[in-house]
C-alpha cells in the first residue's frame, strides 16, 4: 500500500495527527471521512483541499467517506465564525446535497465496485429519527461541559472579545459532529477523520466519544488552512468565492484565477491541488525560477487544475480565450467565444451600442460618429492609415472598409481596438 500520510506530508497537507495514525493506516485498508457544509448548491475553491485529501485517500487503497451534514448545515458550525450563521430547512439542503455529490463525482470514484470506493453519507440520515430525550441520555453522558468548554472554537465565541456570545444550538454543534464520527465507526468501519486545521477541536471530540462509548481507539489527522503569501484570504476576490459550478465562476474565469497567483503561492498550491508527482512538481518549480517572467508554474498549475475540474475542452476554450488579451489570437478563436465568456474576458471595456439597422456602417462613422471610439474622423483615418486599428483582432488598413453583420461576435457584437491595448465593444441591438 501507498503510504497517505507521507503522500501529504511532502505535499504540505497536514497539520495536526493523532499519534498512531500513520502505523494504523498501513495495517490495510480502511475508512475515513471528510465532513462537508451543505449550505450552497455548489462547492468552491474553500472545500478543494478536503477533496484532495480525500483524492489521495482513495489512491492510496483506503476508502474515502464524504460526509455532507445535512443535520449539522441545520445547526452551524461555531469554528473560526463569529456569529451564528441562517439556517437552512430541509427541501435546500435536500437539493444542496444533490448537487454537491454531482461535483465530489469528478473527484472521487464512486461507482466502480471496487473495495475502496468512495460513498457519500448524509448525518440526517440517522438523526432525523434520533430523539432529543435519547441523544442527550446516550450521548451527552458521556462528554462533559468542562472538556466541551475547553475547545478553542468555543472559548473563543465566549471571550470578552466576542459580543454575539453562543447560542445551545451551535454549543451542541461538536456533540452531534462526535456522534458522527461514533456512527460511521459502527457502521462504516471508519477509523479516522479528517479536515481543516479549524475542525481539531471538533474531530478529537469524536474520537474522544469513540473512547469512552465503545473503547476503541479512533484517530484524527487535519490540513492547515489555506493562505495567501501576502495575507489574503485564499480563494476570495472582489466579486467573492470562486466557485466549481461552471454557472456561478465559469472555466475562464477559474483558469483565471489560478494562472494569476504570486510565485510563491503556485510553488504551494500545485502540491495541495494537482496530482502531479514529487519529481513533476520539482523539475517544474525549477524550470519556473529559471524564467518566472514567463510563469510557467501558474500555467501548468492552472492547466492542470482546470482540466480536473472542467475538462480538457474547457481548458483549451478558457487558454483560447486568455490568448486574446494576452497572445497573438485570431479572429476566428474570438468568434469561437461564447457570449459570457466574451463578456468577461473584455470585462471593464469601453461599451457602445448601435442600432443594427446602421450596418452595414463604414469604418471611420462606426468608430468617430455612430460610437466614440475616436473623437474625430480625422484622428480614425490617420490610426487606420498607421495601421493601429483592428475590428474583431484583424487589422483594417482600408479607410473605405465597411462593418457589416457579418463582423457580428454571438450575433451581437464587434470588437474594436485601437492601438495595442485600447479595446472597445461595439453592441448592436435589434
Amino acid at each position: 500500500m501507498k503510504n497517505f500520510v507521507e503522500e501529504l506530508k511532502w505535499r504540505g497537507m497536514i497539520q495536526d495527527i493523532m499519534p498512531g495514525t500513520e502505523e494504523k493506516l498501513m495495517e490495510g485498508p480502511t475508512a475515513a471521512y471528510v465532513g462537508i457544509d451543505p449550505t450552497a448548491d455548489s462547492l468552491h475553491i474553500g472545500h478543494l483541499v478536503s477533496i484532495m485529501i480525500l483524492k489521495h485517500f482513495q489512491n492510496c487503497g483506503h476508502k474515502p467517506l464524504a460526509l455532507v451534514g445535512g443535520a449539522t448545515g441545520m445547526i452551524g458550525d461555531p469554528s473560526m465564525k463569529s456569529q451564528e450563521r441562517n439556517l437552512l430547512d430541509e427541501e435546500t439542503l435536500t437539493h444542496n446535497v444533490a448537487c454537491i455529490k454531482k461535483q465530489l463525482s469528478i473527484f472521487l470514484d464512486f461507482d466502480s465496485g471496487d473495495a475502496n470506493c468512495a460513498e457519500l453519507v448524509n448525518n440526517y440520515d440517522w438523526m432525523k429519527g434520533y430523539s432529543f430525550l435519547d441523544f442527550t441520555r446516550d450521548i451527552g453522558k458521556h462528554i462533559t461541559v468542562n472538556y466541551m468548554m475547553a475547545k478553542d472554537s468555543v472559548k473563543k465565541r465566549l471571550s470578552a472579545e466576542s459580543r454575539e456570545g453562543m447560542s445551545f444550538t451551535e454549543f451542541t454543534y461538536q456533540l452531534i459532529q462526535g456522534y458522527d464520527f461514533l456512527w460511521l465507526y459502527q457502521h462504516k468501519g471508519c477509523t479516522l477523520q479528517m479536515g481543516g486545521a479549524d475542525q481539531w477541536g471538533n474531530i478529537t471530540t469524536g474520537s474522544e466519544l469513540i473512547r469512552r462509548v465503545l473503547g476503541k481507539e479512533a484517530f484524527a489527522l487535519t490540513c492547515p488552512l489555506i493562505t495567501k503569501a501576502d495575507g489574503g484570504k485564499f480563494g476570495k476576490t472582489e466579486k467573492g468565492n470562486i466557485w466549481l459550478d461552471p454557472e456561478r465562476t465559469s472555466p475562464y474565469q477559474f483558469y483565471q484565477f489560478w494562472l494569476n497567483v504570486s510565485d510563491a503561492d503556485a510553488e504551494k498550491y500545485i502540491k495541495i491541488f494537482t496530482l502531479l508527482s514529487k519529481e513533476e512538481i520539482e523539475a517544474a518549480v525549477a524550470a519556473h525560477a529559471e524564467a518566472p517572467h514567463l510563469r510557467s508554474l501558474q500555467k501548468l498549475l492552472a492547466k492542470e487544475i482546470t482540466v480536473m475540474v472542467h475538462g480538457e475542452e474547457e481548458y483549451r476554450k478558457a487558454v483560447s480565450a486568455s490568448e486574446i488579451l494576452f497572445g497573438n489570437a485570431t479572429s476566428e478563436s474570438l468568434k469561437n467565444l461564447d457570449e459570457r465568456t466574451f463578456l468577461q474576458v473584455f470585462e471593464g471595456v469601453p461599451t457602445f451600442e448601435i442600432d443594427e439597422a446602421k450596418l452595414p456602417c463604414g469604418i471611420i462613422d462606426l468608430l468617430s460618429v455612430e460610437t466614440q471610439v475616436f473623437p474625430s474622423k480625422g484622428e480614425c483615418r490617420k490610426m487606420i492609415q498607421a495601421n493601429g486599428v483592428s475590428i474583431n483582432k484583424d487589422k483594417v488598413s482600408d479607410i473605405n472598409a465597411e462593418i457589416g453583420t457579418g463582423h457580428l461576435i454571438d450575433g451581437k457584437y464587434i470588437l474594436a481596438q485601437k492601438g495595442k491595448k485600447n479595446y472597445f465593444i461595439i453592441k448592436v441591438c435589434r
